[in-house]
């Protein structure tokens, strides 16, 4: 078995001068599941017709019947989109005509923007209202984003999006109680799962949400263009792509599988990234990742003299950590905190603004190791201390 750390980073084509704490905003494919794009598109250019009118559906059938596997859902109820904001895009803009002036549309602070984007277009053509319920950070417990929703629910709330795991903030939200806040009041609830499919070990039938969206291509490895959109069986005949073609109102799963000429290769390779994720070991993985982030966030937090922002079970392969001295939130700042950890110390971290304040978010990969984020301490010690 291959060691994670160093030792299996050369299976990936990422350039060796740079400390890559980066896998949560666009993944990285190892040059595995890239040589299974490259043949998939070699194929479909040698007989184009063929391939993207006959073979392509065959063989994307089976890939995504492999996935629901891996998500815990059935084949027919899980269709194949480019991103997760193209997911949540869909489910939105089909429900838009149901929303009415005065409804509200729910969901957190800690929202991924290109989402709260989507609300608020349905909200501001429909005459309906976002709200936003304020989830503290730092957070001491689960039990308080729970508190949070439960006190933004009322009877004028008509739809709901709740991350699985946040982006800026990486906290694991605890669905298995917050869904169920809205089905008991029959308000359908869409999670933005982005960040949980491969780092999280998810199950549909199990979560009963109404909707769930998550990308392949960050923590399953898949190549750039590859997620996948689960709509309960209830609601399959309303929601359509957000580009309508050809097989309008002919199924759902028609209906998502042709929108246009379009290179689903990404997909078709995502039977290679569940075969990576099976050879190293999800479990492995999952373990390798999780407590190297808490281990990092707890060195760099005592380093920083900055606090732990979350509970160990709020935390995924993903951890989201206070500069030295809480700098307050700018956004010249941001960017140039950035770029200078990627142009001068070859590191490359997001730097995020959250709550007036400053934060670097670490990924923590099988390809990652400590010794990188002893890398990124110094680094921020020596920019803080000049």
């Amino acid at each position: 078995m291959q060691e994670f750390g160093k030792e299996i980073r050369k299976r990936w084509l990422l350039d060796d001068d740079v400390a890559f704490m980066n896998h949560g905003s666009f993944g990285a494919c190892p040059r595995d599941v890239l040589t299974a794009q490259s043949e998939w598109r070699i194929k479909m250019e040698r007989q184009l017709v063929k391939f993207l009118t006959v073979e392509a559906t065959a063989e994307l059938k089976k890939s995504i019947e492999k996935l629901a596997v891996f998500v815990g859902a059935k084949e027919s109820d899980i269709v194949f989109v480019e991103n997760a904001t193209t997911g949540v895009n869909a489910v939105v803009r089909s429900l838009m005509p149901k929303f009415k002036p005065g409804d509200e549309l729910f969901t957190t602070t800690h929202v991924y923007g290109a989402m709260r984007k989507t609300l608020h277009y349905a909200a501001d053509v429909m005459g309906a209202k976002v709200v936003e319920g304020v989830v503290p950070f730092p957070i001491k417990s689960a039990d308080e984003v729970v508190e949070v929703v439960k006190n933004g629910i009322n009877e004028r709330t008509k739809f709901a999006i709740i991350d699985h795991i946040t982006s800026p903030t990486a906290l694991v939200y605890p669905i298995e109680r917050i869904i169920p806040l809205f089905k008991e009041r029959g308000i359908p609830v869409m999670i933005d799962g982005a960040h949980a499919l491969g780092q999280l070990d998810i199950n549909m039938d199990k979560y009963g949400a109404d909707f769930y969206t998550g990308n392949c291509h960050k923590w399953l490895y898949a190549p750039k263009g590859s997620a996948f959109l689960y709509v309960d069986p209830k609601w399959q005949k309303e929601i359509h792509p957000t580009n309508i073609s050809h097989n309008y109102l002919t199924g759902f799963k028609p209906e998502f599988e042709w929108i246009g000429t379009r290179d689903p290769t990404a997909w078709l390779a995502v039977s290679a990234a569940l075969g990576f994720v099976n050879e190293i070991g999800a479990d492995k993985m999952r373990s390798y990742g999780h407590n190297l982030a808490t281990s990092a966030r707890k060195m760099l937090s005592k380093s920083w003299g900055s606090n732990i922002c979350a509970p160990e079970d709020m935390v995924g392969m993903l951890a989201t950590i206070e500069l030295p001295g809480n700098p307050k939130e700018d956004d010249k700042h941001v960017v140039n905190l950035h770029d200078r950890l990627r142009d001068e110390f070859h590191i490359e971290i997001p730097v995020i603004g959250m709550n007036g304040h400053t934060y670097v978010r670490i990924s923590c990969q099988v390809y990652n190791s400590m010794d990188e984020y002893e890398q990124l301490d110094r680094a921020i010690r020596k920019i803080f201390n000049s």
